[in-house]
């Protein structure tokens, strides 16, 4: 089976490619909802994350209280790193599970969907990764359209990787700095010249 890796910065159009897969009919395993999974009552990661804050950390409905952790974290970049590794950890035991499946059902190619590309994880379980990059003002644009204020967006950016360190990391770069239509093309040129060159038909 062929593992594709989609990773890029907040507010690049990392989701958009992605989505546009999923369109296509490939399978998407994406970090994010996983994570929500994962800390959703019942979640995989529930009891360590109640070991690791003290029962405060989980609310009544059994899901990690997320204002609660937020409180612990926010300026404490000890216990954040600890709290992301921890998810982490969780998330990619998620998608070792749902990877042998796709196996089992001989599925051709899976795309793994993750914002922050841990080498073990992310990077060591990938055939090919696509990095999605965008010029910065059109990204704070973007992320302050959604909702955010310009000053937590640029927080946002700030701590991430740069384009330059997400790109390094990546097999095939795509610049989503300009409109959707651009996009789609870039990404049905790859669709073409990657995936049906494995015999990879979608």
């Amino acid at each position: 089976m062929f593992i594709l890796g989609i990773t890029g910065s907040i507010g690049s159009g990392k989701s958009t490619v992605s989505a546009l897969l999923r369109e296509k009919g490939l399978k998407v395993l994406d970090a994010d909802e996983i994570s929500r999974e994962v800390t959703a009552p019942g979640g995989l990661a529930i009891d360590a994350i109640k070991e690791m804050f003290g029962s405060r950390a989980i609310s009544a409905d059994g899901g990690m209280n997320r204002r609660y952790v937020s409180s612990l974290v926010f300026g404490d970049n000890r216990k954040l790193d600890e709290l992301s590794a921890l998810i982490h950890r969780y998330v990619f035991e998620y998608m070792d599970e749902e990877t042998a499946k796709e196996v089992q059902k001989k599925t051709k190619c899976l795309v793994l969907d993750v914002p922050i590309p841990v080498r073990k994880g992310f990077v060591d379980r990938c055939d090919q990764i696509w990095t999605v990059v965008c010029d910065e003002g059109i990204r704070l644009k973007r992320l302050v359209d959604r909702g955010m204020t310009k000053e937590d967006a640029q927080r946002r950016i700030a701590v991430q990787m740069t384009d330059d360190e997400y790109a390094a990391l990546a097999d095939h770069v795509i610049d989503n700095s300009g409109d959707i239509e651009d996009l789609k093309e870039k990404v049905e040129e790859l669709i073409k010249t990657q995936l049906h060159e494995r015999g990879i038909r979608i």
